[in-house]
C-alpha cells in the first residue's frame, strides 16, 4: 500500500513566530498560521471559516523565518502532517495536528520597517523638475476615460 503525506497551505500568521534551539543547537522555528475559506451557503449568504494549524520549521530555513516573518503576514507552506499526543499537567491526554514544514515562500510585499528605522531612511528620490521617481507615473491626457 503507498503512502503519501504532504500538505500545502497558505494563510496568515497568527502570532510572531518563535525561535528556539535543540540541544543540538539546531534552530527551530515555531509558529501559527490561519487558513480561510469563504463561500456562498445555500442561501445565497457569504460564510467564512478559519481553520488554525500550528507549524514547525528546523534549520537555516527557521532562522530566515524568524527574521523576515510577523504576525499577520501571509506566508505559503509546504509540509508534512504530524500527529503528537502528550500527557497534560491534570493528566489527560492530549493530542493536536501539527505542520512539519519543508520549504516555504514568502507571499505580499516587503515586510514594514520599524518606525525609528523609517526616519533613518534617504527621502524619496526626486527628478530635477521636482517630480516624485517613487510615484507611477501620470497617464496622458489621451487615456483619462471623459
Amino acid at each position: 500500500m503507498a503512502n503519501y503525506n504532504k500538505v500545502i497551505l497558505v494563510g496568515n500568521l497568527t502570532r510572531d513566530p518563535e525561535l528556539s534551539y535543540l540541544p543540538s543547537q539546531t534552530p527551530v522555528c515555531e509558529f501559527g498560521l490561519a487558513v480561510n475559506r469563504r463561500w456562498r451557503g445555500s442561501n445565497g449568504e457569504p460564510r467564512e471559516e478559519t481553520c488554525f494549524v500550528d507549524c514547525r520549521l528546523y534549520g537555516r530555513q527557521a532562522e530566515t523565518f524568524n527574521q523576515h516573518m510577523a504576525k499577520g503576514r501571509p506566508v505559503l507552506v509546504e509540509g508534512r502532517l504530524q500527529y503528537d499526543t502528550w500527557e497534560g499537567q491534570d493528566g489527560t491526554r492530549r493530542s493536536k495536528h501539527r505542520i512539519n514544514v519543508q520549504t516555504f515562500q514568502f507571499l505580499g510585499g516587503p515586510r514594514p520597517a520599524d518606525p525609528a528605522q523609517q526616519s533613518q531612511r534617504p527621502p524619496s528620490a526626486q527628478a530635477p523638475g521636482g517630480e516624485n521617481l517613487d510615484a507611477p507615473p501620470a497617464p496622458p491626457d489621451d487615456d483619462i476615460p471623459f
